[in-house]
């Protein structure tokens, strides 16, 4: 059988096939089911009532979810790029107030966790530090059985019904007639779908922020994204949101380091979260709670079951509940990271479920994709999975079944087994659902309490520092500039008009689009709210520059990359590691080469890096000891100097004592000051140096540098070559 195709590559008039194609379809093709009944509406699942619960009657949502799941086997659809850590909670106090949860009750109780980190668009051999979505999973062994936290680093999501889930994953995943980009929104499907879908504007200015390359798991935020129930003993329910921040300060990525490690070192955030488990620099967070009294449902300019929208914290602070501390990696990723199963639906009595519709669809949707991904029903049979406490059921048989049970009786009710397994009220501890009134039409409708897409994405925006606002418009006009249809980038300028008109120009400058003239009117609020998002100016939470993050900032965990050559100083470079063990940072030596090298004083030592096998884009900072001879040798060497240059264009602390301050005359660094001949320590922008070697006052000024990461504050970098 010939190919059709010629052999040179695509003609003009093959490329052209794929246009007309779709010229074809849509002339005359109707959506249909698989079934070939045509659908009349496919952005609303079926739910009781415009705010009610989701209808399991919906085949439409069933049928199109079913299909989903099932499409790739046996890797996960999405979150197939993962990492994952053993740990341990412990709850603060006795939180009955707000929930019967028993592992949020008893303080010196201590629950076994695993999590699991992952990327959501790429596939397993994708890279790290792509910009995107961070899955943040917690699977608590609970002694009442296994909860699990399924959330994500941001706190809200795209879209607002799970039906929507399917159309969101084909548009960014690899254009299915190429099979590219891998890893990658920057592509026109994307785009063509959120510039047709307003209810991701708010979700889309997050994933242009730094939250979407966090430089490490351990400084990245947690949230459940949907809002929940707690439940308390007397049966009294809250609307609750959940949290999980860092004990540490958050940090991120600029986006050329990211795309940089993603060639140098693609496993950067897995070996990142792997090494300081093994090091003993734990990461922990604190689980927090934002609470909602049920009277209060409507008393928001927002509705609670809006999986696109935030509480700030200034209208509901967050209460904090314990802290989840990280101490094991796993002995096989296998088993453990691959095999995990998370599953929203799997919760213990006190927390319970809302009518947000992305969620109702999640509950199906999870459930059903380990089916195919773990080889059947049995999959809570698999060690990661099986809960700590004892299970009992009259489940049989099925693929992977691992249990062997006793016993004649499969059934219940039953007298030969002398009704065993037997219930348990829900006054002993069984599970009882609140008793929330249902009643509504059924229709395929959205609330208008979910129609505002702008107010809360022009809060995000206006609460972030003017820095991350460049970075965030920057990310704009890369992810629009390789967007091919002009039709594409003008509607998602027009959709950033909405949220700022200083946005929305920046970007359109870039990208070829006629600038807006002119902002449209902001949506008002709805009359009789109490609690208004739209009132607020800015939210401290939402900034990596706020107060609150500002004040967890330490050089803990910092890597520091130390360039030497034949005749560094040992003094210099030994105070330097005594002072980075202190800080709780670590000090990497960089040569041209990894043979052994004398020191000034006679000594050997042989680098931990070449310049080949590392870059300065897997360091958070960078110091030069001195040595006569080392600098010359350094200063002649431009790997060395452009590892310098580098740093300094990613705004990261520099360091030099003594001769090392002649390799920074040598780079390209312009626009601050050093140390001259016999001064001491000097900083400027993030740049410490000093001519009286590697004494305390130098080492101290250097890493209350590293302490604040990165330095936004210094001059244009266009000059500095990376």
């Amino acid at each position: 059988m010939t190919n059709p195709r010629p052999p040179q590559g695509r003609t003009d008039s093959a490329k052209n096939r794929d246009l007309e194609t779709d010229r074809e379809r849509s002339d005359g093709e109707r959506l249909t089911t698989n079934q070939g009944v045509r659908v009349s509406h496919t952005d609303d699942s079926l739910k009781a009532g415009e705010r009610g619960p989701t209808l399991m009657e919906d085949f439409h949502l069933r049928e199109k979810l079913m299909h989903f799941d099932h499409e790739r086997i046996p890797e996960r659809v999405v979150h197939a790029r993962g990492s994952g850590a053993h740990g341990v909670f412990r709850s603060y106090q006795d939180h009955s107030e707000l929930t019967r949860a028993a592992f949020l009750r008893d303080p010196a109780a201590e629950t076994p966790v695993f999590v699991r980190f992952s990327t959501v668009v790429g596939f397993r051999g994708s890279a790290d530090t792509v910009r995107d979505v961070r899955g943040f999973a917690v699977k608590f062994y609970t002694s009442e059985g296994v909860y699990d936290l399924v959330g994500n680093n941001i706190p809200i999501f795209f879209i607002q019904d799970g039906i929507k889930f399917p159309d969101l994953v084909h548009s960014i995943k690899p254009e299915p007639h190429h099979e590219m980009p891998q890893a990658s929104a920057a592509h026109d499907t994307f785009w063509d779908f959120i510039s047709l879908t307003p209810e991701s504007m708010h979700m889309i200015l997050w994933a242009l922020s730094d939250r979407a390359v966090p430089r490490s798991y351990a400084e990245m935020e947690g949230f459940g994204v949907h809002t929940f129930r707690f439940v308390n003993e007397s049966g009294l329910a809250r609307f609750v949101k959940l949290h999980l921040k860092p004990m540490k300060a958050m940090t991120a990525l600029v986006w050329d380091e990211a795309q940089k490690i993603a060639g140098k070192d693609p496993d950067f955030n897995r070996r990142d979260l792997w090494n300081a488990i093994e090091r003993g620099d734990f990461p922990e967070y604190e689980l927090g709670v934002q609470v909602v009294e049920e009277a209060d449902e409507m008393a928001f300019d927002f509705d609670l079951l809006d999986p696109t929208k935030i509480i700030p914290e200034e209208l509901a602070p967050v209460r904090p509940l314990g802290r989840l501390t990280l101490n094991r990696n796993p002995d096989n990723f296998f088993a453990e990271t691959e095999q995990a199963a998370f599953h929203p639906g799997h919760v213990v009595p006190g927390i319970d479920f809302t009518n947000d519709p992305l969620l109702q669809a999640r509950l199906f949707s999870y459930l059903d994709t380990q089916i195919t991904r773990l080889g059947g029903p049995n999959f809570a049979e698999i060690p990661i999975n099986r809960p700590t406490c004892p299970v009992h059921n009259n489940q049989r048989d099925g693929f992977m079944r691992q249990a062997i049970n006793v016993g004649r009786t499969a059934y219940s009710p039953n007298s030969l087994g002398r009704g065993c397994p037997m219930l348990t009220p829900s006054g002993m501890g069984g599970y009882a659902h609140f008793m929330e009134r249902v009643d509504g039409r059924k229709i395929r409708e959205r609330s208008a309490s979910f129609q505002d897409h702008y107010s809360q994405a022009a809060l995000f925006f206006r609460s972030l520092s003017e820095p991350e606002r460049r970075r965030l418009i920057d990310a704009g006009r890369f992810e629009l500039g390789k967007v091919r249809s002009m039709e594409v980038r003008t509607r998602m300028i027009g959709h950033f008009a909405h949220i700022d008109l200083g946005l929305a120009r920046a970007v359109a400058a870039a990208v070829g689009v006629e600038p807006p003239r002119s902002a449209p009117p902001p949506p008002s609020a709805p009359k009789g709210v109490r609690f208004s998002a739209r009132d607020l100016r800015r939210s401290d939470a939402l900034s990596f520059d706020g107060e609150a993050n500002r004040r967890k900032r330490t050089a803990r965990g910092a890597r520091i990359a130390a360039l030497i050559a034949e005749g560094f100083s040992a003094d210099d470079l030994e105070a330097l590691r005594k002072a980075a063990e202190r800080e709780g940072a670590e000090v990497v030596t960089v040569a041209a080469t990894q043979s052994p090298l004398k020191s000034g004083s006679g000594g050997e030592a042989t680098a931990d890096e070449s310049f080949l096998t590392t870059s300065s884009v897997v360091f958070d900072a960078v110091f030069v000891p001195g040595g006569g001879a080392a600098a010359k040798s350094l200063a002649a060497d431009s790997d060395a100097l452009r590892f310098v240059n580098e740093a300094f264009r990613h705004f990261k602390s520099v360091g030099a004592a003594d001769e090392g301050v002649d390799v920074l005359h040598r780079t390209s660094i312009r626009g601050v000051r050093v140390a001259d001949p016999g001064a001491g320590a000097l900083a400027d922008a993030g740049v410490v140096t000093s001519r009286a070697g590697a004494r305390g006052d130098l080492l101290d000024v250097f890493f209350e540098a590293v302490t604040q990461r990165r330095h936004w504050d210094r001059p244009p970098h266009g000059a500095t070559p990376a």
